[in-house]
């Protein structure tokens, strides 16, 4: 099996060094292509992989070829290589709102995978949502779901649901970011220093999250554990309530799933 990544940039290489570190390849077996070529010498350098010529080369040269580019030139891309594709060759997109069906009517041939990692998937802590076309047989179901268990876990979900479970989890890191960042400010205003302030807010939110999984308890029970009767935390909460903050949250979601659906 041998796969190609067209477009190196953060997704691109984060799945790259996954899959090379997971030994779910051979770097012999993995071929690259981006426009910056100082990207690509660095990549051949450091871990060793085939740098194409172009689009083309790379699928000639692949079995698996992941479209790892901006959505705005993904067009551009597919028609390049579309004369290409075989039907033997999977097609892995990884954009917000390039749909099966889009990917499908301009490239005739080839098993297509959508999917949505998000950036936790850098450091092997990622959760990728992926759907398939018709033709996926449960051996090339394995092989893509093998790709991207290399950097965190995964869900199987209907494509029509992929642009809600994008704003779910690929987005939302983005303000969990600015969640702890608040938190850690907060903690700064108080007194801590600005490492210590990041680090208990990043342990908390992190903790938290794996609470929920592991446990299998509701978040809301496991707040309630936290709030006792008068206590300290509960006034917290009652504060975040007042200023909106699970609303604010609700709305961030919907206007980034809103925004991927204007894409089409």
């Amino acid at each position: 099996m041998r796969i190609g990544f067209i477009g190196m940039g953060n997704m691109g290489t984060a799945l790259l060094k996954t899959i090379i570190n997971a030994k779910l390849l051979s770097p012999k077996n993995i071929f690259v292509y981006d426009i910056s070529h100082d990207k690509l010498n660095k990549l051949k350098n450091e871990l060793y992989v085939n740098i194409s010529a172009n689009n083309k080369s790379l699928v000639e040269n692949s079995d698996i070829i992941i479209l790892a580019v901006k959505p705005n030139i993904y067009d551009t891309v597919l028609r390049e290589i579309k004369d290409l594709i075989d039907n033997n060759k999977i097609i892995i997109t990884i954009a917000p709102g390039i749909s099966i069906e889009h990917v499908r009517n301009i490239i005739s041939k080839g098993k297509i995978a959508r999917t949505i990692p998000n950036t936790p998937a850098l450091i092997g802590e990622g959760i990728t949502a992926i759907t398939y076309s018709n033709d996926f047989s449960e051996e090339n179901k394995k092989i893509v779901q093998d790709i991207f268990k290399s950097c965190g876990e995964i869900v199987e979900i209907d494509e029509k649901l992929i642009d809600i479970a994008m704003a779910v989890s690929s987005c939302s890191p983005a303000f969990v970011y600015m969640f702890i960042e608040a938190i850690a400010d907060a903690g700064v205003s108080l007194g801590l220093t600005r490492d210590i302030a990041y680090k208990l807010a990043s342990k908390a939110v992190s903790g938290s999250g794996s609470m929920v999984l592991k446990t299998g308890m509701h978040p809301g029970q496991l707040k309630d554990m936290v709030t006792s009767p008068a206590g300290t935390t509960i006034q917290g909460v009652r504060t975040l309530e007042k200023y909106g903050m699970r609303s604010a949250v609700i709305e961030a979601i919907i206007a980034s799933y809103e925004k991927v659906k204007s894409l089409k």
